[in-house]
């Protein structure tokens, strides 16, 4: 199957209801129009940005299939990349077929958390997701919340996968992430996990970003792929270094939590998360405003 990535794809959050005991399907479904009208190339549910730990299966299968739905009825081409990943192998494979049925364009599958497997057990554990798979499945590299990363050697290997076709790269490392698309030849497409590295990314052969601040900011997120591949190249620079502030003060607690303040800010979704996630800290909440406001009034 022929599947390429390219541009700004939403690792979209879930809305709940404000107890946190539901999902919002209302401020869902509106975030997905809404990502939608602003042009954003696709959209990824379940995610770390999407709280997917604290979602139970029959939830985590729902949301999927419910923002497919939505985002396929107000543009066919809206690519959804489904987040299917789990440090249990099996799961992993059941989550990535559920999503399959649903009809997910490819899937997300992020390192195996905890359980620190070596680099023998990463390569049989992708390769199995990826065998079961009737669609691209995109690696999800992000050793700082899955205490183990894959390496140059073992991304390779899985680039010979004819179903492993990309990666979320998340090290922050762009030096390790040249060698990745150097030594990939051409097999893998490599998009950025961090808002703070778009262009850098871009300009080593990069082909867009899976972003946490476009929840918030679709259109300006996504103005900046689209300027770069372009070739506004000053303006993609421009429009990033502008964002560059508000990419810190969106991480100045653990993702999804000020990402989640600043989407009830602009009236998405309430501020609501499920513990062990909690809202942001009160001391907090003026300099991401500020951020915000800085953010908009220079736009």
């Amino acid at each position: 199957m022929s599947f390429t990535l390219r541009g700004t794809y939403t690792a979209l959050l879930t809305p709940f209801t404000p107890d946190g005991e539901r999902v919002d399907w209302a401020a869902l479904k509106k975030l997905v129009e809404t990502q939608i009208d602003a042009g954003i190339e696709g959209l990824v549910p379940c995610g770390t940005t999407g709280e997917s730990p604290t979602l139970t299966h029959a939830e985590h299968t729902e949301v999927i299939a419910k923002v497919i739905e939505w985002a396929k009825a107000k543009n066919s081409k809206t690519v959804i990349i489904a987040g299917t990943g789990s440090n249990s192998t099996a799961e992993a494979v059941s989550l990535t077929k559920e999503a399959v049925a649903a009809g997910a364009d490819a899937v997300l599958s992020v390192n195996p958390y905890y359980n620190k497997p070596v680099q023998a057990g990463l390569t049989l554990h992708f390769q199995k997701i990826a065998d079961a798979s009737k669609v691209p499945v995109v690696l999800y590299n992000i050793p700082g919340r899955s205490a183990v990363g894959m390496t140059v050697d073992t991304i390779a290997a899985l680039s010979k996968h004819g179903n492993i076709t990309a990666i979320k790269e998340a090290t922050g490392d762009l030096g390790f992430m040249a060698q990745v698309i150097q030594a990939t030849e051409g097999r893998m497409t490599l998009l950025s996990g961090d808002d703070n590295l778009i262009v850098p990314v871009l300009s080593i052969g990069g082909q867009g970003v899976i972003s946490v601040i476009s929840n918030v900011y679709p259109k300006e997120t996504g103005d900046i792929t689209r300027d770069f591949f372009a070739g506004k190249l000053a303006d993609a620079q421009k429009n990033f270094l502008k964002l560059l502030p508000l990419c810190k003060a969106m991480f100045i607690e653990t993702n999804p939590i000020p990402v989640k303040f600043a989407a009830a800010k602009k009236g998405l979704c309430v501020n609501s998360l499920r513990l062990p996630m909690t809202t942001l800290g009160s001391a907090f909440e003026p300099v991401l405003l500020q951020a915000m406001a800085a953010f908009e009034g220079g736009r």
